[in-house]
């Protein structure tokens, strides 16, 4: 009889704890009597399974970190250099990041980052003397990663002025032209350009300019155009290459703003860093003092000294466009939900991302490579070529395929990756094709020139 009562007591205990407004919704959805026999059914185990899985509550699953340094190299830095390069990376998430969309769109540049750069005291990093740090070439690498993994032409942009129009000036220049304008340069408060390509002549400079410069007593008057001049449009200097008629080799000139004989109009259009101010440059009997004239640079072995150097960080560059792409896209794949779940959790996706990684890590570890060959004096051109050649080719693919994880969104300038997807076809083509530096590689490794 106790046993009847019991039960009896338990029915009724069980009775009172069922919700029956929510019992009569379920059973309109699912059939009640195969789900109670199904249960029925299942082991000791199996029930206590069950209970365990539906008395746990449901935890937040925690998310690795997303870190495109997949190897760990920014370990290698002493403390100081991970200190800048933690300084510079948290200043482009501040202050570059919030503009960058909106004065993309707008083909327009940011002028007010400008003394903002400035006083991260980073300009003509590697330059002994001259208010210049005098840090590795590594470590300028590493920067330029970290600008072009926020934007690539904000890294453009400063790579004209640090490396090509500083560099050329810091090579080639006379005691006196460094003294003049590297100080003013490394504060910002001078910004400079570089004018080699020209309309009809971009791979074949070497010894196709036709910009020419023709000296008069103590001046010099050039004629001709440049096309594709990064800064143009408001640079106070801008280093003009021309082919002297007399002797016929490519000299450099510091042109002035507001010299007379120049002008410069904004190209406009483009698909890609359209945040840099590229100019057309027309020279018409253009003067320039023979003072002006880069004092070292006589032939075009001498400007090649000025790409090879800046080569090496367009090869970074190509590394922080790939890097901002991936994480850009992995951070989406995290948080986009599709069919109940994100869809960072499904094979296909995490395929696309472990390739993407894969060419990413691949570039890093090349270019921290060239760099310490550039360190340690050890740098060729073959050497630098090879690094621009694969890491701009890598990255087209790891832009692509960023935008493919994101689907239709991919194409939204909000989400980053379509202007990483456009900036990689800038990288791809600039400080020579994929074609030239393939062809300096080979004339290294086979000892035949295949140039025309």
């Amino acid at each position: 009889m106790a046993g009847i009562f019991s039960k009896i007591k338990n029915a009724y205990a069980l009775y009172q704890s069922v919700d029956f407004e929510k019992l009569d919704a379920l059973s309109k959805k699912v059939d009640l009597k195969k789900i109670v026999d199904s249960v029925a059914s299942l082991d000791e185990t199996q029930i206590n399974g069950l209970m365990k899985m539906l008395g746990t509550p449901h935890k937040k699953r925690e998310l690795p970190a997303i870190n495109g340094d997949f190897y760990h190299l920014g370990d290698s830095l002493n403390e100081e250099e991970r200190a800048l390069q933690l300084k510079v990376r948290a200043f482009l998430e501040k202050e570059v990041k919030p503009l960058v969309n909106d004065y993309w769109l707008k083909a327009e540049f940011p002028f007010e980052l400008i003394p903002k750069i400035a006083e991260l005291n980073i300009c003509g990093l590697t330059y002994q003397g001259y208010g210049c740090p005098g840090k590795s070439n590594l470590m300028e690498g590493i920067l330029a990663m970290e600008m072009a993994r926020v934007d690539t032409s904000m890294s453009t942009f400063f790579g004209v002025q640090s490396g090509l129009a500083m560099g050329s000036i810091y090579l080639l220049g006379s005691e006196e032209q460094k003294q003049e304008w590297l100080p003013e340069m490394q504060q910002m408060k001078i910004i400079g350009a570089f004018g080699l390509t020209e309309p009809e002549v971009g791979s074949a400079a070497a010894g196709g300019l036709t910009t020419t410069a023709k000296r008069t007593g103590n001046k010099w008057i050039i004629n001709g155009q440049k096309k594709w001049i990064g800064n143009a449009t408001f640079s106070d200097v801008t280093i003009i290459w021309a082919r002297d008629v007399d002797d016929n080799e490519v000299k450099g000139f510091l042109v002035r703003k507001g010299n007379k004989g120049i002008s410069v109009e904004k190209m406009k259009d483009k698909m890609a860093l359209r945040i840099v101010q590229n100019g057309l440059i027309t020279l018409t009997d253009c003067e320039v003092e023979e003072t002006d004239r880069l004092q070292n640079a006589n032939s075009f072995k001498d400007t090649a000294k000025v790409l090879r150097m800046t080569r090496a960080g367009v090869a970074w560059q190509a590394v922080g466009c790939a890097r901002g792409a991936y994480e850009s896209a992995l951070a989406y794949t995290q948080t986009r939900k599709q069919f109940g779940k994100p869809i960072a959790s499904f094979q296909l996706i995490q395929n696309h991302l472990v390739e993407m990684l894969s060419n990413l890590t691949a570039m890093q570890t090349l270019c921290f490579r060239l760099s310490q060959l550039q360190d340690q004096g050890l740098l060729t051109d073959e050497h630098a070529s090879l690094a621009k050649v694969f890491c701009s080719l890598r990255t087209r693919d790891v832009v692509s395929r960023a935008r493919e994880v994101m689907g239709g969104n991919g194409i939204l300038l909000e989400y980053d990756v379509a202007r990483f997807v456009a900036d990689a076809e800038a990288i791809y083509s600039y400080e020579g094709t994929k074609e030239i530096n393939s062809l300096i590689v080979g004339r290294a490794i086979t000892g035949f020139s295949a140039f025309v």
